[in-house]
């Protein structure tokens, strides 16, 4: 009895894509590896890098260069595309996806391309390539070649982009609504995590589209065919959104000035009020401070009503103060 299992390590899915009547086929997650070579067409498949057992399917692949197969396999954390001997790989961005719900938490996705394959690994769910599974599901006449996959990944990246850029708007909306009312409120805690995830779209959406322009001005030898006019499409559609990210940025941080400009408006006047307490307050202070001293003869020491004459000079001392700031025009 043989130990060695010929299913593919790590699968998530593979779709084999041929021209003709029957354009795409899925294949079984217990295929053999025997089940990856292709007589026509292109295969696709897609891997989870949490099966240890990858690297080593991957190491033997046919067509894959050693700086591909550390693209395939790495864990680093920043976007790259190279272009070499008419191949693509490198990292994309994307965000990850929960069983049941979608997030906000950046994730990766790795990828090689070539003119019989495209690989795509990762390690969480994410969220763009599931939706170009069920664009493939839904036509896959589309997809002639691995290079139109490849588009569609960057595309939905985009999609993505969108619909993270629609959710920030409403959610700036109902800050701005607070932020502009007669009430002050101090809306910082919330805006503060709306600001980070914007900055953090538009850092990242900066560098995959100055990749993106560098891979479309690499020389033609290193260029695989059709990716010159996939690569202007995405262009045009990532700075669309770019221009968008950044106007929702700059919102954000005009924003955190108007908050900063209404609390520091709000403390001024506090300020304001407990100098004017002060104000009126330090007189009598001083006059009850003069009684106080308990020296020789102080007025009012003899006979009776000394304390309302002492009280009396505390009513006159605060009616100056409030002349003297009225006269100065600070009331």
């Amino acid at each position: 009895m043989s130990l060695v299992t010929p299913a593919i390590p790590g699968l998530v899915w593979a779709y084999h894509f041929r021209p003709g009547s029957a354009p795409c086929t899925r294949l079984p997650l217990d295929a053999a590896r025997s089940d990856l070579e292709i007589g026509e067409g292109f295969l696709w498949l897609h891997l989870n890098l949490a099966d240890t057992r990858v690297n080593a399917f991957l190491e033997n692949f046919p067509g894959l260069t050693p700086p591909a197969f550390t693209a395939l396999t790495t864990h680093d954390t920043h976007a790259a595309i190279t272009l070499d001997e008419q191949l693509v790989y490198g990292t994309l961005i994307d965000f990850q996806r929960e069983f049941d719900s979608e997030t906000r938490d950046i994730g990766w996705l790795h990828f090689f391309v070539s003119d019989r394959v495209i690989i795509t690994t990762r390690l969480q769910p994410l969220r763009s390539i599931d939706r170009v599974r069920a664009a493939i599901e839904k036509n896959a006449s589309r997809y002639r070649k691995p290079i139109d996959v490849f588009e569609t990944l960057v595309a939905e990246f985009q999609r993505t982009l969108i619909s993270l850029v629609m959710e920030l708007t409403e959610e700036l909306n109902l800050i701005e609504d607070f932020v502009y009312d007669n009430a002050p409120r101090d809306e910082r805690r919330r805006l503060a995590p709306v600001r980070r995830t914007v900055v953090r779209l538009h850092r990242h959406l900066r560098t995959v589209l100055t990749l993106m322009r560098r891979a479309a001005a690499a020389d033609d030898d290193e260029m695989p065919p059709g990716f010159d006019d996939a690569s202007s499409r995405l262009i045009g559609r990532l700075e669309a959104v770019d221009h968008d990210v950044y106007a929702l940025q700059e919102r954000a941080r005009l924003l955190h000035e108007e908050i900063d400009s209404k609390l520091s408006s709000e403390t001024n006047r506090h300020l304001y009020i407990l100098s004017l307490m002060t104000a009126f307050l330090l007189p009598p202070s001083l006059v009850t401070g003069f009684f106080g001293m308990n020296t020789s003869s102080l007025p009012f020491a003899e006979g009776t009503g000394g304390t309302i004459y002492a009280f009396g000079l505390m009513g006159v001392s605060i009616l100056a103060a409030w002349w003297l700031l009225r006269r100065t025009g600070i009331l």
